[in-house]
Order: structure tokens, then C-alpha cells, then sequence
């Protein structure tokens, strides 16, 4: 069984090139799509003023509604340390707990619709040795994989894996299958990347790929996302962490231009050097190696407006159907369940979360947002998607994109003068 999954997957990765032909969106002006491009003005001078404060070093907007890029802008820059790199909309950001949203969930849910999994199935029948919830009576309730999609499960928020650890993600998922749980699943919310870490290891064990290779051939080759993909790593002999495979955009790059020029780096790591093409989370990096549910997929804003395009059409995409329209609508309809926490199966429409929705979108909104400063808003109703990709944790942890993301979303949804 094992040898022919294996033997599946590599006639997949043959079959599916790293590089597919693109079908990007089409670049209007504003009032072409019924919005005003006076009133969009106002998204930039907020994003100015937040680099300015030094919030953000600089940012990249994407506006997409009916299925046409509205306005593409990119602002600042993209690195201010160990020296000055102007910010580029073409810019590869790492994109965080997007990750979650954008490829596990996406992953997970079309693995549901083709049967391998239901949501109803209990989390220990796919990962052997993970505890369900038991109370001090010894009664116990199955964990199940909607609430690891709805962050209902009880597992906590995160682990802090040992700085010198290297790649192990059988380790990580044997260390999150016995961690104390919080509470009784499905009666509350705690958000946790190890929900997701969780999910990828049930996607990988029913597909027979790596997250890596199952999203990048059923999601974003069939996309032209041309520049989405994640980025393994390690460490040498020495500790230092190398990337151990190049990213899908490699073969797209001009001769003798390093990959890593288009991509926004993170955090600070020695005297004179950042992260830079290499995920800023440390149980994404450390212990799975660059490939995490959690955590470690980059992506463009262009790219990612093609996904929420797919999206607003019900899972179809220029003639390629990703998912059926049922599971696309799935994304934004938080459960019944769920409904006291306000999320979707790996998306969030109105927990405390929720807050770069803003206050103008329509109540149907659902977003996702991520650590080093990513975010995603989708309104079906208004049929507008918000794309704000900043790496406020360079080169130091500290800046704050909260705020940032809702006002920029309230500027964009009132730019819309017409259906």
C-alpha cells in the first residue's frame, strides 16, 4: 500500500508541471467594476501613514471584484535591514496561518467530497495514539476533524519546539497527540496551529502525498499560481538552516537572478542577516521542515487573487474546477455546531479573529490573516476580496497590522458605488 501511494505521488509530481500556464486576472480600473478611484486613494494614505509610524515597512493591496484585479499597489519597502529593498507588487510574501486557510483547509475539504474522510470521523482513526478529551470522571468524547477545522478540538494555542531541534514532524504529532486538552470539544474556541499540524498529517496519510504536493497539484498548478508554494528546510552540521529544495518560481526567474530577490524576508537572525525565503514560524521551520499545516506557504498578491476568484465562483476557475460549488460554499458557512465561535472548516467569519473584516462588508465576509502581517477579507455578497500582504515582523517582531487591516477593508468596501 505504501509503495503504491508512493509510486501515485510521483506520477502526480510527472504528471502536473511545478509551473502551469497562468490564467491571471484581468487588470481594470476601478469604476469598470463599480468602485470609486478617488475613494480608493484613502486605502493608501492609510497604509502610508502605518509605515511612516513604522508598523509596517511596507505592504503590497490587492483589490479583486467580479473576477478582475480593481487596484494593485505596492507601497515602502520590502527590506530596511541589513539593507534597503523597495517593496514590488510582485513581491513573495510568507504568508503565515494563511496557510491554514489557504492550502490545508482548501486540501482537507477536497479530500472530504472525493470520500477519503468524512468530518464526522474521529481524529484517532487517522492518527493512531491521539488522545480524545477526558473529563476527571475518565468518561471520554471523541475529538473529531471538524473541530480541529473550527479550532473547537481543545488542543492548546501552540508548543515551542527546542531552538536545536531538527525536522521531525512524526516527533511533533506524537507530542500533540498526548498534550492536555483545554476542554470538551465542540463547547469551545481556542485558536491553534496544532489543530492544523494535526489536519496535514490526515490530508498526507489518506492522499498519499505531502501537503506540499498535494496542494501545489490539485490547487494551485491548475490555478497558474505560478508563484505559491512551500519551501523545505534544515539545518547543516553547524545549525545554520539552508533551504533544501527551491520553490515552484525558480524555473520563472530571470538567469543568474536569485529566487529570494522577489521574496519579503522576516525576522532578524544573526548580526547581518534575516529570514528570508525560509518560514518565519518555528514549529512550521523546526520541527516540520518548512512543509507545516500550520504555517509555510508563500504566495503573491496576484496569485492569491486568482484563489479568491476561484473561490467567488463556487470552485471553478477559467474552465478548471477545483472543488464542487458545494465544498466552495462550505468555506464561508460557519456550522451549526460552530455557531456560538463564528468559524467556518478553516476560515472565520465573525470570531474576535474576524476583525480585519472591518466594518463595511457584508455579514456573509470571511477572512484569514497571518502572524508575519498577511490577510485575506472575501464578501460573496459584494462579491470583493481584500488582499493586504505586509511583513510587519521585519526585521523586528513588534509591528502590528490589527488595526491596519480593518480600516484598510472599511476604505475599500466604501469605495464600491455600484453592484
Amino acid at each position: 500500500m505504501k509503495n503504491e501511494k508512493f509510486a501515485t505521488a510521483l506520477l502526480l509530481l510527472v504528471l502536473v508541471p511545478l509551473v502551469s500556464l497562468s490564467q491571471p486576472l484581468k487588470h481594470v480600473r476601478p469604476e469598470q467594476v463599480g468602485m470609486d478611484s478617488h475613494k480608493l486613494l484613502k486605502a493608501d494614505s492609510i497604509i502610508e501613514d502605518a509605515i511612516s509610524r513604522g508598523d509596517i515597512p511596507g505592504a503590497v493591496l490587492a483589490v479583486v471584484r467580479h473576477d478582475k484585479i480593481a487596484y494593485l499597489k505596492a507601497y515602502g519597502n520590502k527590506q530596511v535591514w541589513p539593507e534597503v529593498r523597495p517593496m514590488t507588487t510582485n513581491t513573495i510574501f510568507d504568508m503565515a496561518s494563511c496557510s491554514k486557510a489557504m492550502s490545508t483547509a482548501l486540501s482537507a475539504l477536497i479530500l472530504c467530497e472525493e470520500g477519503k474522510f468524512r468530518m464526522l470521523d474521529a481524529v484517532d482513526r487517522y492518527v493512531p495514539g491521539f488522545e480524545n478529551w477526558k473529563d476527571t470522571s475518565g468518561e471520554t468524547t471523541t475529538i473529531r476533524i471538524h473541530h480541529l477545522l473550527t479550532h473547537t478540538s481543545g488542543l492548546p494555542a501552540y508548543y515551542s519546539p527546542a531552538a536545536d531541534a531538527s525536522p521531525n514532524p512524526d516527533a511533533a504529532i506524537e507530542h500533540i497527540s498526548h498534550m492536555k486538552r483545554a476542554f470538551e470539544p465542540g463547547t469551545g474556541f481556542r485558536y491553534s496551529c496544532l489543530n492544523f499540524i494535526t489536519l496535514q498529517r490526515i490530508i498526507e496519510k489518506t492522499s498519499g502525498m505531502s501537503l506540499r504536493q498535494f496542494s501545489r497539484s490539485r490547487i494551485f498548478a491548475p490555478l497558474g499560481m505560478n508563484h505559491t508554494d512551500y519551501i523545505p528546510c534544515a539545518p547543516d552540521a553547524r545549525g545554520v538552516w539552508h533551504n533544501t529544495d527551491q520553490p515552484c518560481w525558480v524555473s520563472l526567474m530571470p538567469q543568474g537572478e536569485d529566487w529570494r530577490s522577489i521574496v519579503a524576508p522576516t525576522t532578524r537572525q544573526t548580526a547581518d542577516s534575516v529570514l528570508c525565503g525560509m518560514v518565519h514560524d518555528p514549529l512550521a521551520r523546526i520541527m516540520n521542515g518548512g512543509i507545516s499545516g500550520n504555517a509555510g506557504l508563500f504566495s503573491s498578491a496576484e496569485d492569491i487573487a486568482i484563489l479568491c476568484a476561484m473561490l467567488q465562483n463556487d470552485g471553478t476557475w477559467h474552465g478548471k474546477r477545483i472543488m464542487s460549488q458545494q465544498t466552495a460554499r462550505l468555506l464561508r458557512t460557519v456550522p451549526r455546531f460552530a455557531e456560538p465561535f463564528g468559524r467556518t472548516y478553516g476560515w472565520d467569519n465573525y470570531s474576535a479573529y474576524a476583525s480585519c473584516n472591518g466594518d463595511l462588508f457584508s455579514p456573509q465576509t470571511y477572512c484569514h490573516t497571518g502572524f508575519t502581517g498577511t490577510g485575506i477579507v472575501i464578501d460573496p455578497e459584494l462579491d470583493c476580496s481584500v488582499i493586504l500582504l505586509t511583513n510587519s515582523v521585519h526585521p523586528d517582531e513588534g509591528g502590528s497590522t490589527v488595526r491596519l487591516r480593518s480600516v484598510v477593508s472599511n476604505a475599500v468596501a466604501a469605495s464600491i458605488i455600484k453592484k
